[in-house]
């Protein structure tokens, strides 16, 4: 009690406090010993406090590891790092490659798309612009084929191309039934030609020459399309029919025009220094051109005008005879080399339409055919006359006349050596083509008597027509095709160039002046 009577409550307190605290004899009293551990025995009201304590702090030390014990490098790096802020510098370097990879492979956008969205959420800004690209990124694998087959027909879907307009480009070109005119009778170009015609290069011109009734359709019918066993009225070049034989009259006016699936174009011509063509200028009354005045003049203009335009877009000239041989025909040929074209050259510099220098100017191979060749002509001692003849006739010439065709070699004359020619000319024999008929009759001993070797065939001299025409055909497509002027042409490009020199031809300086030496 204090001095005014009154119990202090806070006296007894510390008392029992401090009674607990000194030691006893049976053992330890107070709750803590000297080392500052606790007793086993714990009041309950000081258990139910530390108990709330201890989940406090329980509570604490599980948010412990997550938030606050972080090492030191990493807790300074997360107060000015929120994690909101720092996602837009992570699609930055998913941006780059994307970027860069599409312009070198856009077909490989479908299998990026799954290897970025693991990323994060970089996805969702390049699928904006992906929607107007799908179709075109899922063509991409096969558009060389799309753009094939769609050139040239704008931007039309694929789904939307004709089936017919595709297999119609891959079709071989339209087959030719029968020839067509380059020149009309009247000395004019015909453009109807280009429609057979191809974009490519490899094409080999053959073009021929000859009098009146030589043979000229029918050789050059054999040699393109058809065969002696064929009915000569289904020849691509209409033949000499026995009518006009008859009349004297010419089949062939101006210039035909025929071109095989070979690439091969044939030219046909109507007969040079033709009588019947003279005839018919006099009989009709034709008006002649102004430039003109006689009308044997302008039929000798003519054959002119159609040689020298041969023997400048052709790689191949046949001339053909049934005779051997007219000098007159040589001069013709010598006339026609001399008032040829000059061959247009890369600088385009004038030059005289003679063309002096032989070594920028073209000239064709140029092939001597004794048509309707005779038994004795196949005599090896008569075929050497001929070579040195027709070689002597053309030693001033700079066509190519010898050295690119050889009976010698395609063995029809089988026992002769290779050198038994001296000059050795571009000449080919074919004989009648009835021939075949007339050596069915073989020999007789006597008038009456029965055939001796009946059982054998008859003795004609020579191979048979139809060898001979395949040895032809062989012989020509194998001879070289010089360039016919300064770049490789086309077939289009042929046609275009051949029209240029017709209308050259027919305005030739040098021609002009010819004619006017003939009148």
């Amino acid at each position: 009690m204090s001095e005014s009577g009154h119990s202090q409550p806070g006296l007894y307190g510390m008392e029992r406090r401090r009674r607990w605290k000194e030691p006893g004899p049976g053992g330890p009293q107070n709750l803590s010993g000297p080392g500052g551990r606790e007793r086993d025995y714990i009041a309950p009201w000081e258990r139910e406090r530390r108990d709330g304590s201890e989940e406090t702090s329980t509570a604490v030390m599980q948010k412990t590891p997550i938030i606050l014990s972080k090492p030191p490098a990493e807790r300074s790096k997360q107060p000015p790092a929120p994690a909101a802020p720092a996602a837009p510098p992570a699609p930055a370097p998913l941006e780059k490659p994307i970027v860069l990879m599409k312009p070198r492979e856009e077909g490989k956008g479908p299998a990026a798309s799954p290897a970025s969205t693991p990323e994060g959420t970089a996805p969702p800004p390049p699928a904006a612009p992906a929607p107007p690209k799908g179709e075109k990124e899922g063509q991409r694998p096969t558009q060389p084929v799309y753009q094939i087959q769609n050139r040239g027909m704008g931007t039309a879907a694929p789904a939307a191309m004709d089936p017919v307009v595709g297999q119609a480009k891959l079709l071989p070109p339209e087959r030719m039934k029968h020839s067509i005119k380059l020149v009309d009778d009247q000395m004019n170009w015909c453009d109807s030609a280009i429609e057979y015609l191809l974009d490519q290069t490899d094409v080999l011109v053959v073009g021929v020459l000859g009098l009146q009734g030589t043979g000229k359709s029918m050789v050059m019918s054999l040699l393109s399309a058809n065969t002696p066993e064929e009915d000569q009225r289904a020849y691509v070049f209409r033949a000499q029919s026995a009518e006009m034989k008859e009349r004297g009259g010419n089949q062939t006016s101006g210039i035909d025009f025929f071109i095989t699936q070979e690439r091969i174009v044939f030219l046909d011509t109507q007969p040079i220094l033709s009588p019947s063509i003279l005839d018919h200028l006099i009989n009709n009354d034709r008006k002649l051109p102004p430039e003109y005045s006689l009308p044997h003049t302008y039929v000798e203009m003519q054959s002119l005008q159609i040689a020298a335009f041969l023997f400048t877009v052709c790689h191949v000239v046949i001339v053909v005879q049934d005779w051997f041989t007219d000098l007159s025909l040589y001069r013709f040929l010598q006339t026609a080399e001399m008032v040829k074209p000059s061959t247009p050259s890369p600088s385009h510099e004038s030059s005289s339409s003679s063309g002096s220098d032989e070594g920028t100017e073209y000239y064709p191979h140029l092939v001597f055919l004794q048509n309707k060749a005779r038994r004795e002509d196949f005599c090896p001692r008569k075929l050497r006359q001929m070579h040195l003849m027709i070689d002597q006739l053309m030693a001033h010439s700079h066509l190519r006349y010898k050295g690119t065709l050889s009976m010698l070699q395609c063995n029809v004359f089988p026992g002769l050596p290779p050198d038994f020619l001296d000059s050795e000319v571009n000449l080919f024999l074919m004989p009648f083509m009835d021939s075949e008929a007339e050596s069915e009759n073989p020999p007789r001993a006597g008038p009456g008597s029965s055939p001796l070797f009946s059982l054998l065939p008859g003795y004609r001299g020579h191979p048979s027509f139809q060898s001979l025409v395949s040895k032809l055909r062989s012989q020509v497509m194998s001879m070289a095709r010089p360039q016919l002027s300064h770049t490789i042409l086309t077939e289009k490009n042929w046609f275009h160039y051949a029209a240029r020199i017709w209308d050259g031809v027919k305005k030739s300086s040098a021609l002009a002046e010819y004619s006017r030496l003939l009148a």
